[in-house]
């Protein structure tokens, strides 16, 4: 079993900051992606930002240049730095991985994290 667990939501000003982090933890042999979604109410689930395991970013358009992903594969946990949030920003975020289990199994799953509040308002 893997668990995906996040931290670091809460309430910001627009133009404040927030650092999300999600920590992977049980039978893991190895990571691949791990990347951020966030979902607001009325609306689908979109990718905010991603990362592999060598370090290369993906971003979505409206995040790119204000959010910072980053990650730790000694710790098993990926970062979002979130800087210049806007309203629009409102969501909650998950943290997802593509997790290989241990001992070495021949498929990757995606697991999920319990999703952890952001809300940008003055």
């Amino acid at each position: 079993q893997v668990q995906l667990v996040e931290s670091g939501g809460g309430l910001v000003q627009p133009g404040g900051s927030l650092r999300l982090s999600c920590a992977a933890s049980g039978s893991i042999f190895s990571i691949s992606a791990m990347g951020w979604y966030r979902q607001a109410p009325g609306k689908e689930r979109e990718l905010v930002a991603a990362i592999t395991s060598g370090g290369s970013t993906n971003y979505a358009d409206s995040v790119k240049g204000r959010f910072t992903i980053s990650r730790d594969n000694a710790k098993n946990t990926v970062y979002l730095q979130m800087n210049s949030l806007k309203p629009d920003d409102t969501a909650v975020y998950y943290c997802n991985a593509e997790v290989r289990g241990s001992p070495p199994e021949p498929d990757e799953y995606d697991y999920w994290g319990q999703g952890t509040q952001v809300t940008v308002s003055s």
